[in-house]
């Protein structure tokens, strides 16, 4: 999400940064480029306009003009008033009422309502240990409720028993009524959509509101549809007051329009974004965050947070134990591989971290993309348990029978145990000499089969534990900053 609007802001700043100061003429070049950018992104004009103001009445003040890095300032003033039109703070799904807690999702046919439904609820039990119920109220589209039944048993998440012929009011208390009964802390009410808004939909809603009087009304928007969105945020928040709005589809999104219009146009705060089809891939929403990312500083908080989610402590404490052996085989980088994929793969781990986005055609040329993690692990699986604890035995026929069995070739084989032997030393200094081993490690890394990675990744596959334990990302080919 953002990339078109991130390479282009990314090179009005460099400009700015070059210059020892900065003249009027020079700030108002800047942001008529700015202006520029943010319309291509498909954000609403009224927002661009206000934003523009708002950045030059400060740009052009005496904090710029004295300052020793004016450049710098003036991308702080654009991050700061871009946190502003994001919403300044971050605002979580309340759940703070009694039990159970209704929870109204609403939104256009298509715009990915009913799985966004299931991920939340999923989040709530996984994260928040409440006890979810789910009800589909959708009635109108065919299988709806079945798919809200099936993504209930994927999620493992209980779904109210259908009953043909009910009307979605009637729905909506038989669900409430379930979740008083039954103990739950949260009640799901998923309703039906149409692929656009129209009376009928509005006057569902609003019964379904009145029946219920949902503590979050949580509006789902698809983030490609662009300025369509915001329309649909409007149009809805109008009827049916808004406590919150859900993007779906940002991480297909390139110019980010929609996200950066909808709170300055609707005054509702954007509480969570979809980044994927995994019932996993959801995040909060975070401003401050998200403003970073446009601007190319990452958002390292948010991979902590992911790696945090998905690490393991199990697996985790059983690998520290083998490092301080000084130990390290191809089932462990099997097991690094798939962290990394449990974590949004090679693309959504390198969006995070500052600096990357320039070196865009480095990544793409060097073939850093998710189908690398995959053939890596599928050499790895194609080896048998022998060769995976003592890759030592592979000669030629076995690594040819590898590349077959894979659908790779011999020379990725001897590539993915290059960077296996790189990372297996790294342990074996940090068993021997602890952390100074492992910086030393790391040190000598540059050039061959990993890159000299920025600070923050270092650990983050599951953090470090007791002062071991790095959890690198394997296998990249070596990238020159």
């Amino acid at each position: 999400m953002f990339e078109t609007l991130s390479d282009r802001l990314g090179g009005i700043f460099d400009k700015l940064r070059k210059q020892a100061s900065l003249s009027e003429t020079d700030v108002d070049e800047a942001m008529r480029e700015v202006r520029r950018a943010l319309l291509e992104a498909d954000v609403a004009l009224p927002v661009v306009r206000d934003f523009i103001a708002k950045v030059r009445e400060r740009a052009i003040g005496q904090e710029v003009v004295k300052s020793i890095t004016p450049g710098q300032m003036v991308i702080k003033i654009v991050h700061d008033n871009l946190v502003e039109m994001l919403g300044s703070s971050s605002q979580g799904i309340d759940l703070n009422a009694p039990s159970p807690v209704p929870v109204l999702m609403v939104g256009l046919q298509g715009s990915g309502k009913t799985t966004t439904t299931a991920k939340l609820a999923l989040r709530f039990q996984n994260r928040d240990r409440k006890k979810v119920l789910m009800a589909s109220l959708d009635v109108a589209r065919p299988a709806a409720q079945q798919q809200l039944k099936v993504l209930g048993e994927q999620a493992k998440v209980a779904t109210l028993p259908i009953i043909a012929g009910q009307m979605p009011v009637d729905i909506a208390k038989r669900a409430m009524e379930a979740g008083r009964l039954g103990g739950f802390d949260v009640v799901m009410l998923d309703t039906a959509g149409r692929t656009h808004v129209d009376e009928a939909l509005m006057a569902e809603v609003a019964a379904v509101r009145t029946a219920v009087n949902p503590h979050e009304t949580l509006l789902v928007a698809d983030s490609l549809t662009g300025q369509d969105a915001v329309n649909v945020a409007t149009s809805f928040n109008a009827r049916t007051p808004l406590t919150g709005i859900i993007l779906t589809r940002v991480d297909g999104d390139g110019r980010g329009g929609a996200a950066l219009s909808m709170r300055a146009v609707t005054g509702c705060a954007i509480k969570a974004i979809g980044t994927g089809e995994k019932l996993d891939a959801l995040e909060d929403f975070h401003p401050e965050r998200i403003a970073g990312r446009i601007l190319g500083q990452g958002d390292v908080v948010s991979l902590v947070e992911r790696a945090a989610e998905s690490f393991e402590v199990e697996k985790a404490e059983k690998l520290a134990k083998k490092m301080e052996k000084g130990e390290f085989d191809l089932d462990d980088l099997a097991e690094q591989l798939a962290q990394m994929r449990k974590m949004g793969g090679m693309q959504g781990l390198l969006g995070m971290l500052p600096g990357v986005g320039k070196m865009k055609n480095q990544i793409a040329a060097a073939g850093l993309d998710d189908k690398l993690i995959k053939r890596q692990e599928a050499i790895v699986h194609s080896m048998t348990r022998l060769e995976r604890r003592k890759p030592k035995v592979l000669n030629g026929s076995r690594k040819r029978r590898i590349a077959e069995g894979s659908g790779t070739s011999v020379p990725e084989v001897n590539k993915l145990l290059k960077t296996h032997r790189q990372m297996a030393d790294m342990m074996k200094k940090v068993g021997k000499k602890g952390m100074k081993g492992l910086m030393g490690g790391l040190g000598g890394m540059g050039g061959g089969g990993m890159p000299a990675l920025p600070p923050g990744l270092t650990g983050l596959g599951g953090g470090l534990k007791d002062g071991g334990l790095p959890q690198l990302p394997p296998g990249f080919p070596g990238l020159k900053r």
